[in-house]
Formats: C-alpha cells, structure tokens, sequence
C-alpha cells in the first residue's frame, strides 16, 4: 500500500484545505488534521472487507465536499499503511496528529491496535473514530466509539439463541483467535452463564494465532463436545480474518449444518462469504450493527451509491457488498463533520463538547445518536442469518437503540 502523503502548502486560512487523514494500517485509519484530512486505511485482517473501508470514507467526504464541505472547507483523504505492526500504529497516529497537525484519527479494526493508537489521542489532544463493534472495558473522551458493546450486541445474540426461536442452545463452544477482543468477550459470556446457573462443563473454550487457517484437530473436537450429553450446543466464534472462511470451509469439508451445530460468528460479515459454498452454510449466525439486507431509505441510497462509487472508480470489489464496519465509518465521518460544523470550530477540545446530541440517520434504519454519559454511539443491533447468496437474512432486530453499556457486569 501507498505510504506517501502528500505536501500540504502554508496557505492562508480563507484558502487552507482541510483533510480528513486515513492511515492504512493494516487496519483502517483515519485522521484530521487542521489541513483538516480524511484518511481510510485497510486491515490486514481481511483485506477486502478493510480496504473498502478506505473506499467508502473517500465516498463520504466526496458527499460533505459536494454538499460545501465542513465549515466552508474541502476535505481530503490521505493513506497510510502500518504494514500490520501494532506499534506503528502508535507512532503513524503520532505524526498525524503532532507532524500533519490532525485532529482526529478514523479507524482500527482490531482491539489491539485501538489500544495502540489510544494513549497517543489522549496526550496529543486527538480523537479516534473506531467504527468496529467489541469487548468494551474502556471509556475514553478521546474515542467516539462507533460501535457496539457486547451488552448491545453479543448478550441479545446469546439470549436469542438459548430462546425456542434460536434452538435453545444450553452448551457452548468458544473458539477465538488469540487477542484482547476474542478473549475479553469469553470472559464475559462465562461470567453471564455463570448468573444463568450454567455450569463450566457446559462449555469450552479454544484460541488460534492470527492468520490460522488448520480447524481440522478443532473441529474434530467440537463434534466430540457436540455428542456429548447436557442439551443442544452451540459455535460462538471469534475468530477473524483469514482464519473466518478457513472455519467455514473446514465446517463445509466436515459436512456439519446448521441443523447440527449453529455458529454464531461475532465477527462474520458479508463479505467473508464471497468464495464460499454458501448453501452449505445456511442457517449460521452473525450479529451486527447493520446488515446488509436492511430495508431502509438510507439503505436503498447507500448500497446505490456504493455501487456507482465502485464502478466510477473502477474499484476492485463487488459493487453489491455493503459490510457494517463500512457503515460505521461512513456514519463517523458525517457525525464528525456534524460535531465540527455544531461547533464552529476543528478544534478537538470544542468539538468534543457538541457531541452531546448528534445524530444521524444510519443506513441500518435508526436514527444513531451520541449522549452526554459517554462517547458510545446509541444504534439498533441484528441477528442474521447466511442465506444461499452470501447474505445474511435478518432474524431479530432491537426495537429501538440500547443504551450503550461500556462496562460490563460479567466481566
């Protein structure tokens, strides 16, 4: 990837542009800086799904610059690329924002690299859009956390699938790739299966290093663990990137349903799909802030908008693909370009204070919203389920948007 950026000229401040500054680090990264710039970056965690969202905070600034911009100000993007090492991602967020002089960062995919940027928003005076859902246990002022916690997100998933409508799942097997968000999320389902009364040998736990792709010795031992007796068991997996349809092509080659034994992938998105046998995987489930199939007005105009997008540019996705974390970060960048215009000003301290009552309306249907408490986006959640076009059906959907819960009581 592009690491260059550009040379931003001293201009007077009628004609300075101001860009919003994407860094690609291996995860997508964004900033602003008082050239006020946007960045996307990609996510080694899966390429296609985190190099699109590059491409849609481009599709989003090109909607505030042909809408007059912020403040009266173009806005531009700029690509980084941290090759995939965590604590680049510390030192590119550094000379964003004390180098380039930005003022926000937009991404990260993974936990571990959110908490690599973190302390480096806080001292500089910076903000860090992160638009991924995950584990929660953290609160800061210098995050709009774009997404949801798991008591929004993993906790209706789990109560869905132990309902009569989910299949009345009473045993568990956890298997995740080996980091901060898989193993945060299985602490605090334990600690909720624990209040439910369920009993440790009702469940298991697993972890693999990034990029596993050999689930043959694994699964073997989930159908030994599924023949055992204590009710009808259940996948939650937690893996990510490549390691997702290495799971599932195993789970095919197996020849394990739905039917058999449910996943519930915490991470599973449209697009990790694309290659696979989907009418093998029907009836597996995700849950999300946003899918795909959502009927919405907001919908409708950003699935065709995407589509124009790609073909315009002459992108090398699939024009037909619309993933959440895409979503949260086209919502970020127009809740950010809202804060800065309610403040008056790009300046960090000021535009933190007007976050209280943004909002917008989200693709997913409902109107998302940042409160006063915290810096947590209020948005709706679904569950979905794979359909044979590499889509997922949508089974339930809150019926408003939770309160967001930073810190869990499970965990």
């Amino acid at each position: 990837m592009n690491s260059a950026m550009p040379h931003l000229e001293d201009t007077s401040d009628d004609k300075r542009m101001d860009c919003l500054r994407v860094t690609t680090l291996s995860e997508m990264f964004t900033a602003i800086s008082t050239h006020n710039g946007i960045g996307p970056l990609p996510n080694w965690v899966n390429d296609q799904g985190l190099e699109r969202l590059n491409s849609v905070v481009d599709m989003a600034v090109a909607e505030l610059n042909a809408s007059g911009g912020v403040l009266g100000k173009t806005i531009e993007t700029v690509i980084t690329d941290p090759a995939s090492d965590w604590p680049l991602y510390a030192q590119n967020g550094r000379q964003l924002l004390l180098q380039e002089k930005c003022k926000a960062l937009f991404g990260c995919w993974t936990s571990v690299s959110r908490k690599s940027v973190l302390p480096v928003v806080e001292q500089n005076d910076g903000l860090l859009y992160y638009p991924l859902h995950f584990e929660g246990e953290e609160n800061s002022d210098s995050v709009v956390y774009m997404n949801s916690p798991p008591a929004s997100s993993v906790l209706p998933a789990l109560e869905y699938m132990m309902s009569e409508d989910g299949g009345s799942a009473s045993r568990f097997y956890m298997v995740g790739s080996d980091y901060v968000w898989p193993r945060t999320i299985n602490k605090i389902n334990k600690g909720y299966f624990s209040s439910l009364g369920i009993t440790e040998d009702s469940y298991k736990e697993t972890y693999v290093p990034f990029g596993f792709s050999n689930f043959q010795t694994i699964i073997n031992d989930i159908r030994d663990f599924a023949d055992q007796p204590g009710g009808p068991p259940v996948i939650i997996l937690t893996v990510v990137g490549s390691s997702i349809p290495a799971f599932f092509k195993e789970i095919i080659n197996q020849g394990i349903l739905a039917s058999d034994i449910p996943i519930l992938g915490l991470d599973v998105l449209e697009a990790d799909l694309e290659g696979l046998d989907a009418t093998s995987l029907v009836g597996h489930l995700n849950c999300w802030a946003y899918l795909q199939n959502v009927e919405s007005a907001a919908n409708t105009k950003i699935k065709s908008d995407w589509g124009s997008f790609v073909k315009a540019n002459g992108l090398p996705y699939k024009a037909d693909v619309m993933i959440d974390p895409m979503v949260s970060a086209y919502d970020g960048v127009h809740m950010w370009a809202k804060a800065v215009e309610k403040a008056g000003t790009f300046e960090v301290p000021a535009v933190k204070e007007a976050f209280n009552g943004i909002t917008f309306n989200c693709p997913s249907g409902y109107e998302i919203s940042l409160g006063s408490e915290n810096n947590y986006v209020s948005r709706g959640v679904f569950i979905g389920s794979i359909n044979e076009s590499q889509a997922f059906d949508i089974l339930w959907q809150s019926d408003d948007t939770p309160k967001p819960v930073p810190f869990s009581p499970y965990a």
